[in-house]
């Protein structure tokens, strides 16, 4: 299994994905720097957190334009493993990878702190070993984390199972307490209808040891190493 890091200028989570994968996972990772056009290989492409291009504009508007995206939006269009954390998820939404906008938080606050998020959709490969209905606990950090979509559009997302995530009380329930930016339905993250686009807010290469308050987010990488090694197939990336 082979990674590839993201760095666009203005992130600050990548080397958190980067210490993730490789020291504690063990697996192989490589930064991918924004102006390259060469995935080196990778299996699975994170997208990580941070403030590419200051958010100028709006989040992840300008990071859309940057070289490796086309790499990027061709290693997703052909099955590739693409996940966006974070301002990755801003970015995937606005490349047009995922549906959706993310907007500022109702509170117009910048929230970082742990919550709960409650596994919706088991069925993709960062979520496979993981239950249905399952509560996970991990980190968010940001001020543009309110996931919107028109109603229609967000009744297509429910029916096709692409709510992978949604944010509850520590006992699995989707309350209006338990949201902590306002996003519709509670929604924390999203996946394109194949299921090898995963886009969330919450950040689980923070949360991959006890001591840092949580090691659930380590399970996610631990279903992708796990979905890739069953299928004996990397996609190449082009």
């Amino acid at each position: 299994m082979k990674v590839g890091v993201v760095t666009f200028p203005g992130s600050n989570c990548d080397y958190d994905a980067y210490a993730a994968i490789k020291h504690v996972l063990g697996e192989e990772v490589e930064f991918l720097w924004h102006k390259s056009a060469d995935l080196l290989g990778s299996d699975i492409v994170i997208l990580p957190g941070g403030f590419s291009y200051g958010d100028y504009l709006r989040s992840g508007a300008i990071a859309k334009f940057s070289p490796i995206m086309e790499k990027v939006i061709a290693f997703a269009e052909n099955g590739g493993l693409v996940m966006g954390i974070c301002n990755g998820f801003q970015i995937l939404t606005e490349s047009g990878l995922l549906p959706g906008a993310l907007m500022r938080n109702t509170h117009l606050r910048f929230s970082c702190k742990y919550v709960y998020v409650r596994v919706e959709n088991n069925t993709t490969a960062f979520t496979r070993h993981l239950k249905q209905g399952e509560v996970l606990k991990i980190p968010i950090a940001h001020n543009e984390g309110n996931y919107y979509h028109f109603a229609d559009e967000i009744k297509k997302l429910e029916a096709h199972g692409q709510v992978v995530f949604r944010y509850c009380t520590r006992d699995g329930e989707i309350t209006p307490e338990a949201n902590p930016n306002g996003s519709i339905n509670n929604i924390a993250g999203i996946c394109n209808r194949e299921g090898n686009i995963l886009g969330m807010m919450p950040h689980p290469e923070r949360a991959v040891e006890h001591i840092l308050g949580s090691a659930d987010g380590l399970r996610l990488f631990e279903s992708l190493r796990a979905v890739l090694a069953s299928s004996g197939v990397s996609v190449e990336a082009q």
